[in-house]
């Protein structure tokens, strides 16, 4: 199986046998059931669905969903593409016991929402530098956004205000410092994108 959802608890640091200290992010990771099995003939691609977490208040086809594989209503589904091991099954629960210490991960989730935020903070602008010759309320500004009667317009991708974080962020090679198959608790070293009790993916 090429990965599991998990949740993301927080960081904390670990120190090897050398004293040496490492930070390290702690996820709880499963136990996640498989709710389907997809394949080219039926549905064009090759994919196993993974859910994990208990819905609260699931709507009918929630449930008649997760019925097929014999489970309850998830909250969240995840598929992994062009999966050709047949040794997972429809209704197969899947631990943390699948990674092991020592190898690498790969981390995908959701970072911290920051709203919108000026240039400075943004792109690391450094402002117009000066609080002295005239300059009034100029610190955090982002200063000139193009030339003026050529090309008469601002090229897009200019780098300007606007929100930031509340997206996509995977981080690859994580090492795999801990793994507590009775806690389903799997630690990394460095750190992951979201905030705690954010739910990440974890793939090998």
């Amino acid at each position: 199986m090429p990965g599991l959802i998990g949740k993301k608890i927080g960081m904390t640091s670990i120190f090897d046998a050398d004293g040496k200290n490492y930070p390290c992010t702690v996820i709880e990771l499963g136990p996640c059931v498989v709710t389907q099995i997809k394949s080219k003939d039926v549905d064009g691609y090759a994919a196993v669905q993974v859910a994990f977490g208990d819905k609260k208040r699931p709507n009918k086809s929630a449930v008649g969903h997760a019925k097929k594989a014999n489970t309850v209503a998830k909250q969240k589904y995840v598929e992994f593409r062009d999966f050709t091991d047949d040794s997972v099954a429809l209704g197969e629960t899947l631990t943390v016991d699948m990674f092991t210490e020592g190898e690498f991960v790969d981390v995908a989730g959701t970072s911290k929402g920051k709203g919108f935020q000026g240039v400075v903070k943004r792109h690391g602008f450094a402002g117009v530098g000066q609080a002295t010759h005239g300059q009034h309320n100029r610190l955090r500004a982002p200063g000139s956004i193009g030339a003026g009667s050529d090309p008469s317009r601002v090229f897009k991708g200019t780098r300007m205000g606007g929100r930031m974080g509340n997206e996509r962020v995977k981080v690859q090679n994580l090492k795999v410092l801990k793994v507590d198959s009775e806690q389903n608790v799997l630690v990394v070293k460095g750190s992951i994108p979201g905030a705690r009790q954010s739910v990440v993916i974890v793939q090998k």
